[in-house]
């Protein structure tokens, strides 16, 4: 099933995201993540791109057509393109069409540091336009950027190369994590005022412990606000309490999101079953 699909009936769709285990990991330890996240019954489950995008050592094309056979869930592969030629694409496309894998997530991927990128692909636009240009009818989704891609000089910028995406073929998006609702609904509304008309899934990251949001605000950028910065402060040097805080944070998030008609909740659980369902269990009547 393409994922656009799954919001034709106006119902809010709730996933997940997962990512491969690290390289010096057995892969045995996802699939356990994996039989757990399966008792949550999420609309469908996306799965990460190799370390720093590499086709070496890559388990997303196996994890997602495990997912997708095995588990019985929708799945989502990522893909990846500035470390890329298009012949290593066109291996990926059709690797995941012979497994199964009927959906990808394309992205353009972090510039790797000392690591100069391929130039084939410079834009997830170019890597879209490339997939509907391929002999496989994969469903297409894109990323989006409620407080603005790092790499853009202003936020209308990013609107522009949003629509870019759709126009290419995108027909679902997933948002970057954010952390005040009214970032994603001021987005929201200049994305429909720009004419993306797509489903838009908001992001939704528990963070349960300080290092964690310390990495992915610099990786993405997001602002804290004042709510969020007191519980750090507060609860910081309790591990359990900065966990359990956390998980309601997002629940909080969660439950104001789904009021105001939100096409979807994408749910980075990364890799922990635990509060995965802690939080679904909070909000599964929600949906």
């Amino acid at each position: 099933m393409k994922l656009a699909d799954l919001f034709k009936n106006g119902k809010t769709v709730f996933s997940f995201e997962v990512f491969p285990p690290k390289r010096n990991n057995p892969i045995e330890t996802i699939y356990r993540t994996l039989d757990e996240l399966q008792e949550l019954k999420p609309d469908f489950i996306s799965v990460t791109y190799g370390a720093s995008g590499s086709l070496a050592d890559n388990s997303t094309c196996e994890i997602a057509s495990a997912i997708k056979h095995k588990y019985g869930l929708e799945s989502a592969a990522h893909l990846t393109c500035v470390n890329s030629t298009r012949e290593e694409v066109r291996e990926v496309l059709r690797r995941l069409n012979e497994n199964g894998v009927e959906n990808i997530l394309a992205l353009r991927g972090d510039l790797v540091p000392d690591v100069p990128p391929k130039e084939e692909f410079k834009h997830a636009s170019e890597l879209i336009s490339f997939i509907k240009a391929s002999p496989y009818d994969f469903g297409i989704s894109g990323a989006c950027y409620p407080e603005g891609h790092l790499d853009s000089k202003n936020q209308v910028e990013d609107i522009i190369n949003l629509k870019k995406k759709v126009d290419a073929g995108a027909e679902h998006l997933m948002s970057q994590l954010f952390f005040d609702n009214r970032v994603f609904y001021d987005f929201l509304e200049k994305a429909r005022i720009a004419g993306i008309d797509v489903p838009i899934e908001a992001g939704i990251m528990p963070v349960v412990n300080k290092k964690q949001i310390e990495r992915m605000v610099s990786l993405c950028g997001a602002s804290l606000p004042a709510k969020f910065t007191k519980m750090m402060s507060r609860y910081e040097d309790k591990p359990d309490a900065m966990r359990d805080a956390g998980i309601a944070y997002a629940v909080d998030q969660i439950v104001d999101l789904v009021s105001q008609g939100v096409d979807g909740i994408h749910l980075y659980t990364m890799n922990n079953p635990y509060v995965a369902k802690r939080i679904s269990e909070s909000v599964r009547t929600l949906f």
